[in-house]
């Protein structure tokens, strides 16, 4: 992908942090603003919008949770949360509130890049506009939302209706953390936001299905108490 004039807001208060990420940004053309509070966020986010945010929680003036709740409020801009909170429950919450990512401090120039590249490849989903219903393709695994097809190397795959919108919603997302939440909702409904066990069962159907050996599925990776990443390609 070229970064080029991808324009990437970064709000963290360590110098030392903030020092590390625009040097690896700008090593490879991203357009980096800095922010040192939730107010100068703010006063970014709207003077120059930018196309992902790096997001540190602990701000001397706030919390990240409730910026990215307010941010959800009017901006589906995507946004990495970097921080040095590492319980499940913290990633939870960041998540839930409207995070798309979450990086544990500290972290490694490969594993950012990999988040900022899926990061990316949504942002010009919703610059684009790309209508729902194409064709979704990860490598030999392709989900049709027209026909309601699902091939596997070619190889049809038949699922339940609960299956296919299971996969569907996964593959739309791809790369991303999803809360067992996030995919309750927006699977079965905003009234099964707890039926975890519902979607363990479901999942391990669908990896049937698709994991060559669904006891080490390479496909739908657990994200353990958080969640499910479908990858972009299988490991």
């Amino acid at each position: 992908m070229n970064n080029k004039g991808m324009h990437i807001l970064v709000v963290e208060d360590d110098v030392q942090i903030r020092r590390f990420l625009r040097t690896a940004l700008t090593a490879r053309e991203f357009d980096v603003t800095d922010a040192v509070t939730l107010r100068e966020a703010r006063l970014a986010v709207t003077s120059h919008p930018p196309e992902i945010i790096l997001l540190d929680l602990g701000m001397p003036d706030g919390d990240g949770i409730d910026f990215t709740r307010e941010l959800r409020e009017w901006s589906h801009v995507p946004i990495i949360v970097i921080s040095a909170r590492g319980r499940e429950d913290d990633k939870v919450i960041a998540l839930d509130a409207g995070a798309d990512d979450y990086l544990t401090k500290p972290f490694g120039v490969n594993e950012l890049m990999a988040r900022i590249r899926v990061a990316m490849r949504h942002t010009r989903l919703i610059q684009t506009g790309l209508p729902q219903e194409s064709v979704l393709e990860l490598g030999p695994l392709s989900v049709d939302p027209t026909r309601r097809e699902v091939k596997l190397d070619g190889r049809p795959i038949v699922l339940t209706p609960i299956e296919y919108r299971l996969l569907l919603y996964l593959v739309r997302n791809a790369g991303r953390v999803l809360t067992h939440r996030h995919i309750l909702q927006a699977v079965w409904g905003k009234n099964y936001g707890d039926h975890t066990h519902t979607l363990r069962v479901f999942m391990a159907q669908l990896r049937r299905k698709l994991e060559s050996d669904p006891a080490r599925p390479q496909w739908i990776k657990t994200e353990v108490g958080v969640g499910y990443r479908m990858l972009d390609l299988p490991e």
